[in-house]
């Protein structure tokens, strides 16, 4: 072992040792890595920030944009839908909600994937009884192993097609993981329906600050256009479109005409009605049933959507939105309030604020600050508001296609196209620059440009053809598939530990390596890495998705392995199987 060498794998080490360790973010850790790395000589300052600008990062970047796009746009909730009803027992509602996280995972990032079903989960879960945690863990592992069936469905499949690049010179295509993640997504979903039982049921969501500080229900005003398709329906129709989870408290008709509308009540074009309910909850009856919101008129800067409290001595307490001029003066709309103990029957406009009510405000992002300032009111921790803010449009879908055909027939580069589908849909306002920039999970993206030269300093200094040489001479009495499986186990074990890109970083060159070691193809190894590495059942630490679902879930640490053992030891057999079936380790 060269003094290159043993400085490299000490600084892998130490770094490893410090994600273990848990005091320092992830991202942190990364940075101070490659600082080390080019005080040590291992990699050069002129090199220290290629990996920003790695393709692997901008398909990141743009795969997290498009995803919240595609949340935002309502599409896969609306096609959920019509299933909710038949969903009644857990044995009906696993496989539909993991099949569905599963089959979205293949074309979108699994994160994103799994924060667009998070709420229908939860919400049907709320309706039926079912506790979270027999949803939300099967959902998570779901979207886990649905990425593995194409190139953008994980980050896992990006790093590892660009590790492929660098050592035989052209990167995995698309749909080159598609053979061995379908059989795995098959068996894995097969598994999941079944396997939910071995979850506890007496598991509680962990507070939050939404929960502690509990909001009354909003009422909100919105007008039935002619062109509306429930014009002529009942009220009941209307209420059914928001699950049962919106009201319609008061119908003005012909200006001044109040009434207190029961199920049967028919609508007609022009009512104004006063809806009661959640922001989200309401947001979505809206734009299923096309109403017009107060408020909603565009307003040309950026759109911030803020909920405040009016305390004692605000100039809005005892007066009306209307007599404080915040639409023509201050650019304001108000959209909603929610007052405890009493119902407001008022058009929002006319309603009589008082102290203690909490507001829901629309304006330009730049003037937001000025308006809270001049009115004394205090912005309360900020949550997600779709309400007033919303873009329901099947544009985000389409554009995801239509990258998805560029990459199909290899007229676009991945990272081309993902980056231009973002940035088509920035031109198109399906989503504010704002909007797009909070959408960025900054640390992973800090992690993965930070450690891209650090783990190519072990490659470079010949560590990992060192590391192959140790493993060849244990595997080299070994069967290939039994090489490959013990490769996707090393792969699935470290991967809590140091996280799920850093492990394909630091594993797919030594994997390759070892493969060319036993003068095998490199890429049955490859492809054992990428699995193993996104395949983490065990902790809720090792990937974003698991940490995702624990506290919505009520799990504890050791509830992961209730379901992830048995699904790891599956993963290994039918992975291992899969893999040496539809990649030959004969060299090419």
């Amino acid at each position: 072992m060269t003094l290159d060498q043993g400085l490299a794998f000490g600084l892998i080490g130490v770094t490893v040792l410090l994600f273990i360790w848990g005091r320092l973010p992830y991202d942190l850790v990364a940075l101070l890595s490659l600082i080390a790395g080019v005080a040590l000589g291992l990699v050069p300052a002129s090199k220290a920030f290629d990996g920003f600008a790695d393709d692997v990062v901008i398909i990141v970047m743009s795969a997290l944009v498009i995803s919240a796009a595609i949340s935002r746009s309502g599409v896969i909730e609306s096609a959920m839908r019509p299933l909710l009803p038949y969903l009644r027992k857990p044995r009906q509602q696993v496989p539909a909600l993991a099949g569905a996280v599963m089959g979205l995972s293949i074309v979108t990032k699994n994160i994103g994937a799994l924060a667009i079903l998070m709420p229908v989960a939860l919400q049907l879960g709320r309706k039926t009884g079912t506790p979270a945690s027999l949803l939300l863990m099967p959902m998570s592992f779901a979207s886990l192993i649905g990425g593995l069936v194409t190139l953008v469905g994980s980050s896992n499949n990006i790093i590892v097609a660009k590790v492929r690049a660098d050592i035989v010179g052209e990167p995995f295509g698309m749909f080159d993981f598609t053979p061995v993640g379908l059989g795995l997504a098959a068996a894995g979903l097969a598994f999941l329906s079944v396997g939910y039982r071995l979850l506890p049921r007496d598991r509680r969501p962990s507070g939050s600050l939404a929960a502690a500080f509990r909001i009354e229900a909003y009422t909100t005003e919105a007008c039935l256009p002619a062109d509306s398709p429930l014009v002529g329906a009942t009220v009941g129709e209307l209420e059914a479109l928001g699950d049962g989870d919106v009201t319609v408290a008061t119908v003005i008709r012909e200006r001044f005409r109040r009434y207190v509308p029961g199920p049967d009540w028919r609508l007609q074009a022009d009512d104004v009605l006063l809806l009661d309910g959640e922001p989200e909850d309401l947001e979505r009856l809206v734009a299923r049933a096309k109403l017009t919101l107060v408020g909603s008129q565009p307003i040309a800067g950026e759109v911030t959507v803020i909920e405040a409290v009016i305390p004692d001595g605000s100039a809005l307490a005892g007066a009306t939105a209307t007599e404080a001029d915040l639409a023509a003066r201050h650019g304001t709309a108000l959209l909603a309030v929610s007052r405890s103990g009493s119902a407001i029957t008022r058009r929002i406009g006319s309603v009589r604020l008082r102290a203690g009510d909490v507001v829901v405000l629309r304006a330009e992002a730049d003037r937001l600050a000025e308006v809270l300032s001049e009115f004394g009111l205090l912005p309360l921790a900020e949550r997600k508001l779709a309400l007033g803010h919303s873009r329901r449009s099947y544009i985000p879908i389409a554009v995801l296609a239509g990258a998805m055909a560029l990459v199909a027939l290899h007229l676009v580069p991945v990272a081309m196209a993902f980056f231009g589908a973002a940035v088509l849909l920035l031109v198109l306002r399906v989503m504010t620059m704002h909007e797009a920039y909070e959408t960025i999970e900054w640390p992973v993206i800090v992690l993965l440009g930070a450690l891209i030269p650090v783990s190519d300093a072990v490659r470079a200094t010949g560590g990992t053809d060192l590391i192959a040489g140790a493993l060849s001479q244990v595997m080299q009495t070994m069967p290939p598939t039994l090489a490959i499986g013990l490769l996707l186990i090393a792969a699935m074990a470290v991967t809590p530990f140091l996280n799920n890109a850093a492990t394909v970083l630091v594993m797919g060159p030594i994997g390759a390596s070892l493969a060319q070691k036993l003068g095998l193809n490199p890429d049955p190894f490859l492809m054992a890495v990428s699995v193993g590495a996104a395949c983490d059942f065990l902790t809720p630490i090792g990937h974003q998705c698991n940490t995702l679902v624990m506290g919505p879930g009520g799990y504890r640490f050791g509830d992961y392995a209730r379901l992830g053992l048995p699904l790891s030891i599956m993963v290994i057999v039918v992975g291992t199987l899969l893999i040496s079936l539809f990649w030959p380790v004969a060299p090419r």
